[in-house]
């Protein structure tokens, strides 16, 4: 294993699907994974086999469909759940049992309540159960940063024991800062020397509740992890999951920085998360970093001046890069005379220097008025000696 390399564990069709407005068919959860399986992620998390018959099937269908990334599914610390999770994997070329058990004293208490004790032992059962099952068996601490470490330890100890083969230690809160996170994996890293020795994968699972989610994970592989999981566009309980968009944008545009290679084809994110736009009742907030419609998008006129001499001045990646088609100059009144004259020569026109200042008044004035000015604006600010002399545009109107 290449020791630089980080595998992508998509949850979209799991825990991503546990968010309102995010539940999808077993057919939509195929196409889904048909979509994952282009983006080149290593492991697709296709559900909880044991919540409902329909998270059973749609696993089953897409072990059957889905053949380069192996497929997990979730089972608590069960005999029944680990099980019902085997049964749905049974077909799959290359499956993985992920194995939860609360660690935090919160949750034994008042969740499960059990006592440590009864924890550890349980951890130890299940592990390994599903490792009797599966070559390949995740174990997760819920609520690993919010846990007493020493009992983390211990807990995250006995699993490797066990036969765990990845040991994901999750922020299910959304709690953490990245130094913080970024400790922690050192910490059981030194302290349980058999993850390094046995070649145990650790693993991030980040919730955005403080909007850290990126950051955590990112603190996470700097200090160890070599998985990550994540969502497309972030989706997720509550505040939702780390991106996997922006996760893996970060490790390419900064390479300097951490060094990593994966297996993702960057320009089918933006394909990808078009895909679950389309699935679910919701798409990307316009804002959002990497795949939202104004991450490739200016309308400031110092910015758009920048844009037209070098993209490189306001952008930090291509938009090929992600599989955008081409960025955008969005023409309002924050815009200069340099974008302007750009569209206005696309559209056919070529204008004088007073030509030009005098159509900039009036569009200026117009985006004063209008929120979004349209191709067509643009056409009845030009002047009427210059629209009759208008040669063929570069594009159609809008």
């Amino acid at each position: 294993m290449n020791a630089n390399q980080v595998f992508f564990f998509d949850t979209t069709l799991r825990d991503g699907e546990q968010s309102p407005g995010c539940s999808m068919t077993t057919q939509e959860k195929l196409t889904m994974a048909h979509a994952l399986e282009d983006l080149g992620v290593d492991i697709i998390e296709a559900g909880f086999a044991m919540a409902s018959e329909g998270d059973f099937a749609a696993i089953a269908t897409i072990t059957q469909a889905i053949h380069k990334p192996r497929i997990a599914s979730l089972a608590r610390a069960k005999k029944e759940d680990i099980e019902m999770a085997a049964r749905a994997l049974q077909f799959a070329d290359r499956s993985r049992i992920h194995v939860f058990l609360a660690s935090s004293d919160l949750h034994l208490e008042y969740k499960l309540k059990i006592g440590r004790a009864e924890a550890l032992d349980l951890t130890g059962e299940s592990v390994r159960l599903a490792r009797s099952l599966a070559e390949d068996v995740e174990f997760s601490p819920e609520d690993a940063t919010r846990s007493d470490r020493d009992f983390l330890v211990e807990m995250v100890r006995i699993a490797v024991e066990a036969g765990a083969t990845t040991i994901n230690m999750p922020d299910t809160v959304g709690y953490t800062t990245p130094e913080e996170y970024g400790q922690m994996f050192r910490e059981v890293r030194e302290r349980v020397p058999a993850i390094d020795a046995q070649g145990i994968i650790l693993s991030s699972h980040c919730h955005d509740d403080l909007g850290l989610a990126v950051a955590n994970s990112l603190a996470a592989i700097q200090n160890g992890a070599r998985q990550v999981e994540c969502t497309i566009n972030g989706i997720g309980e509550r505040a939702g999951n780390a991106a996997l968009e922006e996760i893996a944008a970060a490790l390419y545009v900064r390479g300097d920085r951490f060094g990593m290679t994966t297996n993702i084809n960057l320009n089918q994110i933006y394909p990808t998360s078009q895909v679950l736009g389309q699935l679910i009742t919701f798409r990307p907030s316009p804002n959002k970093a990497i795949v939202g419609d104004n991450a490739f998008a200016h309308e400031s006129g110092i910015h758009q001046h920048g844009m037209l001499a070098n993209p490189l001045c306001y952008e930090i990646m291509t938009p090929a890069l992600v599989g955008v088609a081409h960025n955008h100059l969005v023409l309002g009144k924050h815009s200069g005379r340099a974008a302007l004259r750009n569209r206005l020569e696309q559209l056919g026109f070529t204008l004088t220097r007073e030509e030009l200042q005098h159509t900039y008044y009036r569009f200026v004035a117009l985006a004063d008025r209008k929120k979004n000015i349209y191709d067509y604006d643009l056409v009845g600010l030009v002047p009427d000696h210059i629209r009759s002399n208008r040669r063929e545009p570069v594009s159609e109107l809008d």
